[in-house]
């Protein structure tokens, strides 16, 4: 885990799971059926502001529920990718359509699916809450749990690092 910040570098693109990392991984069914999932605010402030500072961002998850993508409508140019059985199949696909190198994504997850695409990743990130299998392959596990700023962690280190970080338009949403 050393030497992780010395990758971060070439980071242009961020991936992350929902459930677990994006979420504390708990899902509330609702009467009607609808799953909810709590996120973060901070978590969302460095996902808009790394958005805004050109950072591609995706969410790769195998969970589905219409207010995961609501959460997230306003976040222009970031995707989403729900309901997905096989991980690393999409995560080729948006570096190839966004012609990125698997060392210039960072990728966080936190349970085993996570697993095989993280692998290929060129940073290997997950909140502290992981699976030991996830923490064991990870190169950063950062001190916040899921759904509890483990994302702006590893989003706000990169952008320091980069030098993108607190800039003069960090207050404007």
């Amino acid at each position: 885990m050393k030497n992780y910040k010395e990758k971060l570098h070439k980071i242009r693109a961020f991936i992350f799971d929902f459930d677990g990392v994006l979420s504390n991984g708990m899902v509330y069914v609702m009467a009607d059926g609808e799953q909810v999932r709590a996120t973060n605010v901070k978590d969302g402030y460095a996902l808009h502001y790394a958005l805004k500072k050109g950072y591609k961002i995706a969410v790769i998850s195998g969970g589905y529920a219409e207010s995961m993508r609501m959460r997230f409508k306003e976040f222009h140019g970031m995707e989403m990718y729900l309901k997905v059985s096989n991980k690393i199949e999409v995560f080729n696909q948006y570096l190839e359509k966004h012609d990125l190198k698997p060392e210039e994504v960072l990728v966080m997850g936190d349970d085993i699916p996570d697993y095989p695409m993280m692998k290929l990743a060129g940073v290997k990130c997950c909140p502290a809450n992981a699976s030991i299998e996830i923490q064991e392959l990870a190169d950063y596990i950062s001190i916040r749990n899921g759904g509890d700023g483990a994302v702006r962690d590893v989003i706000e280190q990169t952008m320091r690092l980069q030098g993108t970080w607190f800039n003069e338009d960090a207050h404007i949403w």
